[in-house]
């Protein structure tokens, strides 16, 4: 076929691998360019919006109303989405590129990092993102269990993943009935045994990863008094001239915040909730399940904003019944797709896909398959903005794919047994998720399988 995409009579066929932010917000992107373009969107899962359906925590609402944008985006004629359907698997990589110029990667990071330690596999140690899919009612995580009946949860980490898992571990299910919370998970939490929850991070309070508005949440539980292990929250000489610096603002209202809990008399509450910094694990400890943790003791070396913690030797030992760690994620291979093991993304320049250190045409990246698990939702919007920059670059090198109806894509699919999910079908989804909600005081009741969000498409 003669001609670049881009035209009213060859528009660009594009191909997004995952309905997450990344994907969305290219997709967006994609679609404020200056090209006739048409984009087709695939989800491994029936439903789209990916880490804002399965990630965010059910108290965080507000967050989920991005999706009204990512909406928007798909209310455009030119956009298709094809949920239940894995690439790599119902489609490979040879399959979409006969159907499409261009293809954009947006598959997240679905998985996570080890400690690294003694101990990491005994029963009881879990990953963090198995526990919030679990109670986000992702159908790959729904038969997982978690034992509860114990006093004390340790969580290692203080990302935003950390946090969201210590903090609904401290709420009481009043504080949890009126969310998207998974009914199965309320369930067990409403039996939950715990009363110390322990959030440990492995540097200082200049160096902590969550926001000021997180800090505040763990400060306002119902029943849940949170306190700091160390109160006197003392700073070394480089720690300091970390929070001297002009763009340090976020540092010094967590000082301020933690300074003030730290002040905070004692209260009658029936569960703690502890921050613990400075202090790494080094061992779990049990008889086939876990009950302890050895904790090493930190301290920092390095100049300013290049800190790092290092081990003193010291060591204590806390009760552990059942461990969460969320020291860190990375994204999964795709069957022909490059993939780097070692940093778990897809090997890129600038958003373009390289093997061997060259750019393989029409393949891109975006989001946290690109650059790893950082920044928080919005920070994917610049992220996926570039990549399309680099896509659109691109266009008269582009190859036209010789198959470009949208029918030859779910002909093929067809052909191979995939039921796939268009947009108007997830509409019936949601639609019966919400009045499932509803009848239960909540915003949505999710299908917890992917049978039952297909049988609620009607196919």
């Amino acid at each position: 076929m003669s001609g670049n995409p881009g035209t009213k009579e060859l528009p660009l066929r594009v191909a997004i691998v995952g309905s997450g932010p990344s994907g969305f917000y290219a997709a967006e992107a994609l679609f404020g360019a200056e090209v006739e373009v048409q984009v087709d969107m695939y989800d491994r899962l029936p439903a789209p919006f990916g880490l804002v359906r399965y990630g965010v925590a059910p108290d965080h609402g507000k967050i989920k109303n991005v999706t009204k944008v990512y909406e928007k985006t798909a209310s455009n004629p030119a956009f298709s989405f094809f949920g239940n359907v894995d690439v790599g698997s119902d489609i490979t990589l040879d399959e979409m590129r006969q159907f499409y110029d261009a293809i954009v990667f947006a598959s997240g990071a679905q998985t996570d990092r080890q400690l690294g330690i003694p101990g990491e596999d005994l029963l009881g140690s879990h990953a963090a993102t198995e526990f919030v899919a679990w109670y986000n009612g992702h159908p790959d995580y729904v038969e997982r269990t978690f034992n509860l009946s114990c006093e004390t949860a340790v969580v290692i980490g203080i990302g935003n993943v950390a946090v969201d898992v210590a903090r609904i571990l401290s709420k009481t299910v009043d504080e949890l009935k009126n969310t998207d919370i998974s009914e199965h998970a309320l369930n067990v939490l409403a039996e939950s045994k715990i009363k110390n929850v322990h959030l440990i991070g492995r540097r200082g309070p200049a160096q902590a990863a969550f926001t000021p508005q997180e800090l505040k949440e763990l400060g306002e539980l119902q029943d849940s008094e949170f306190v700091l292990d160390d109160p006197s929250l003392e700073l070394n000489p480089e720690s300091q001239a970390e929070l001297d610096q002009p763009k340090a603002s976020q540092a010094r209202k967590l000082i301020k915040i933690l300074t003030e809990f730290a002040q905070r008399p004692a209260t009658a509450k029936s569960r703690r909730l502890v921050l613990h910094l400075l202090k790494s694990p080094i061992e779990l400890v049990g008889d086939g399940r876990i009950n302890e943790v050895v904790l090493e003791k930190n301290t920092l070396i390095g100049e300013p904003g290049k800190q790092k913690s290092r081990g003193t030797g010291e060591t204590e030992h806390l009760d552990c019944g059942v461990l969460f760690r969320s020291v860190g994620y990375r994204g999964a291979p795709i069957p022909g797709v490059p993939f780097d093991e070692q940093w778990g993304i897809i090997p890129n320049e600038d958003g373009r896909v390289v093997e061997d250190g060259k750019p393989i045409t029409g393949l891109y990246a975006a989001g946290w398959i690109k650059r790893g698990p950082s920044g928080i939702i919005g920070t994917n919007k610049p992220d996926s903005i570039a990549t399309v920059k680099a896509l659109l670059a691109d266009m008269p090198s582009l190859e036209p794919s010789p198959k470009r109806e949208k029918e030859s894509v779910m002909a093929h699919l067809s052909s191979k047994g995939v039921k796939f999910v268009d947009y108007d079908a997830w509409k019936k989804i949601d639609a019966a998720e919400i009045a499932r909600g509803e009848a239960k005081g909540k915003p949505r009741e999710k299908f917890v399988t992917v049978d039952g969000m297909l049988a609620a498409a009607g196919l």
